[in-house]
């Protein structure tokens, strides 16, 4: 067996990156799909990539849910991970918010409701 080239962290990193950079129309194309499963679930979303009304980078997804007292809200963001998959990913917390694989929709409606569900009632958890 020959030998394996060692991981080179750093120019992982890198490619991840740019992927995520030069994959926009692929995370406007995901957050459209969350939006739609989140909004099932009786949250609203404001879309922060449509190029027309908010031409930002990176393109965000906010979930809000109003509580009895106040409102919060949760940042959603697609990165591509390792592997040629793409992830969403809680924006306020960079490449450690990892929230769902892209391709498991349910899972990350789930966690964007446990997210909030948390943020509305800190008590019972």
């Amino acid at each position: 067996m020959g030998s394996l080239r060692p991981l080179n962290v750093r120019a992982e990193r890198y490619v991840l990156r740019w992927r995520t950079r030069l994959g926009r129309r692929t995370a406007v194309r995901y957050l459209d799909l969350l939006d739609g499963a989140v909004t099932s679930k009786g949250y609203r979303c404001v879309k922060l990539y449509q190029v027309e009304e908010v031409p930002t980078w990176p393109p965000l997804l906010w979930v809000f849910a109003f509580s009895p007292s106040d409102h919060v809200k949760v940042v959603v963001r697609v990165r591509a991970t390792p592997g040629g998959a793409w992830g969403y990913y809680e924006a306020g917390r960079g490449r450690c918010g990892y929230l769902s694989g892209c391709g498991d929709l349910e899972h990350a409606a789930g966690q964007v409701d446990a997210i909030l569900r948390h943020r509305m009632f800190p008590a019972t958890w």
